[in-house]
């Protein structure tokens, strides 16, 4: 199987991967893991200020302090799992990517009141609504 599971280094994260160490058909040598970052974009105000460079720079920085201590704790398992980071809407961005030959999404959710989804969003909420890919929240 393929998995995506889209990360931001929260403890929303934590209780994914210890969620699926806890479940072995989940994690084994056998799937591929793909492990995603969304980086909010930079407003373009603040775009225009900043080369190119800049930002690109900032984007791969905040995907590395993020990406690399669970590819590392993959890696402690056995598990070599590739990483991307990419920049957007994270909802959108994940649904986008979950179509492209995934067999399942495996996401946390930050676990927000109903009030609080309806004001604020939810990532989880719209990858559900917006996804042809099955999606397992961990919650």
């Amino acid at each position: 199987m393929k998995f995506l599971l889209p990360v931001d280094g929260s403890e929303c994260t934590a209780r994914v991967l210890d969620y699926m160490a806890q479940h072995k058909e989940l994690f084994s040598k056998d799937h591929q893991y793909t492990l995603l970052h969304v980086c909010p974009a930079v407003p373009p105000q603040v775009r225009s200020m900043l080369s190119k460079d800049d930002v690109d720079g900032y984007y791969q920085q905040e995907t590395a302090k993020v990406l690399e201590p669970i590819r590392d704790r993959l890696a402690g398992l056995g598990i070599e799992p590739a990483c991307l980071g990419m920049v957007g809407r994270a909802a959108d961005v994940i649904s986008q990517l979950a179509m492209e030959g995934y067999d399942l999404v495996v996401m946390g959710s930050h676990g927000h009141s109903a009030l609080g989804n309806l004001v604020m969003g939810s990532v989880v909420t719209n990858v559900l609504a917006h996804s042809r890919t099955a999606v397992l929240v961990i919650r």
